[in-house]
This record gives structure tokens, C-alpha cells and sequence, in this order.
């Protein structure tokens, strides 16, 4: 698709790994971006085409997959707002390594590849700012391993997932409240198991009284008891 917005851009929103720049820097980063607002299942960018575009998420959320090579797909992370998307493939100027699509309405700031590289280069603040997202995100990688590794069990990794979720879109609120735009079979793909066993452990949460369920929305009451599942 072509990328224009007839959006004028909008204040960095707290969280943002560049909310932190200085008066200068926010402006020349407002001098080369710009506010997309799209509908759900437009695809920001592909694996293995060039990085020609950098993304900050406003609102809304992205689906990030890889495929295989007999073509299954590996749904990796749901992006949530204050992340930063396509950086490593722009920063590096090769190719994005994941697919990223939105799954519900999403706004977000877009930067071409060379001015934001340039942009970098003159902002050493800017350039420590997309180190440390960078390192954050070696890190969720890790950790995703890990959760799929070594967590004790499926339900162990469902409940992880569902919190951290929560956590996102519940900052300091004391009982959490997500919206889940995932089927079970995608959430099955992201913690390492099969649809049912999903249907299956949201059920027994259910019962247990650890979450309540209306459509698409999802309380967690008691945080602190899921999270008894999830360590």
C-alpha cells in the first residue's frame, strides 16, 4: 500500500522509547514522520523484504509471525502501544526478519528508512534510545524462549501471556482488563499448544474464578493469583 496520512503529528505518548527526547530531537523526529491510522488486517511490512520503513505504535495492536520453511506460521508477539517496529531491519538497512500485521484499528507515527537513519545519526540521545529498545527486544525474544522451554506447563504459559497483556493496557489499576483479538488457535500457536488445550485452561481459569470472560474482553480479578500459575 502507499503510506500518507493526512494526520498531522501527533505528541509522543508516554512509554514511548522516544517520549524521553529532548525539545530538538522531538521536533526533528516530527519533521520526518508522520500518523497512519489503518483499519485491522493491513500488513505493515514482510519478512525478508527491504527495511524501508520504521513504526511507532500509538494505539491499537500488531500481530508479529515469522513463517518456516514448509510454510507454517509462528505467531511471535502481539505489539502493543509504546513499541517500535521494523527498527532492527531500518537501523541495519537489510531486511525486516517478521511480518507485522494489524489485528484491530491502529495508529501509528512512520518514519522512512534514510531520515530516520540520519535523524540517528545526528541525535546521540535518539541513537542510546534505540539501542536500549533494542536490547529490550533481545530480551522479550529470550524470555519467550525460556517461557516455552522451561515453563512447567501450558496452562503456566497461557496465564504468563494473559498477564502480561494485562499489565500493558491496565498500567496501576489493581484488577486487569485486556481485550483478547486473538482466536484460541493463534493463542494456542503463541504459547506452544493446541487450540483445545487452550479452550481447555481458559475454561478452567474460568471456574477457578482467575478470569471472567465477556466477548472479547477479559478481567483478571486477582492478578496475583494468576500469577501464582504462571511462575
Amino acid at each position: 500500500m502507499r503510506w500518507s496520512s493526512s494526520l498531522q503529528a501527533s505528541p509522543l505518548i508516554a512509554g514511548d522509547a522516544f517520549s524521553a527526547l529532548g525539545e530538538e530531537a522531538r521536533a526533528d523526529f516530527d519533521s520526518i514522520s508522520v500518523d497512519v491510522a489503518l483499519p485491522c488486517g493491513i500488513i505493515l511490512f514482510q519478512e525478508s523484504t527491504p527495511g524501508l520503513r520504521v513504526f511507532l505504535l500509538h494505539s491499537g495492536r500488531v500481530k508479529l509471525s515469522c513463517t518456516s520453511r514448509d510454510a507454517r506460521t509462528l505467531l511471535l508477539k502481539i505489539a502493543l502501544p509504546g513499541d517500535i517496529l521494523g527498527l532492527s531491519a531500518v537501523v541495519s538497512g537489510g531486511h525486516y526478519e517478521i511480518t507485522a500485521k494489524t489485528i484491530c484499528p491502529t495508529i501509528l507515527r512512520s518514519a522512512m528508512g534514510g531520515p530516520f537513519r540520519s535523524f540517528l545519526a545526528k541525535h546521540g540521545e535518539a541513537s542510546l534510545l534505540a539501542a536500549r529498545t533494542l536490547s529490550e527486544a533481545y530480551r522479550t525474544a529470550f524470555l519467550q524462549v525460556r517461557r516455552l522451554a522451561l515453563s512447567r506447563s501450558s496452562a503456566s504459559r497461557l496465564a504468563g501471556v494473559l498477564l502480561e497483556w494485562g499489565a500493558a493496557e491496565s498500567v496501576g489499576k489493581q484488577e486487569m482488563r485486556l481485550t483478547m483479538a486473538l482466536t484460541h488457535e493463534e493463542l494456542a500457536n503463541l504459547v506452544g499448544c493446541s487450540r483445545e488445550t487452550v479452550t481447555r485452561n481458559l475454561g478452567q481459569f474460568q471456574r477457578q474464578k482467575l478470569i471472567v470472560i465477556h466477548g472479547v474482553s477479559i478481567l483478571i480479578p486477582f492478578p496475583k493469583k494468576l500469577g501464582r500459575i504462571a511462575a
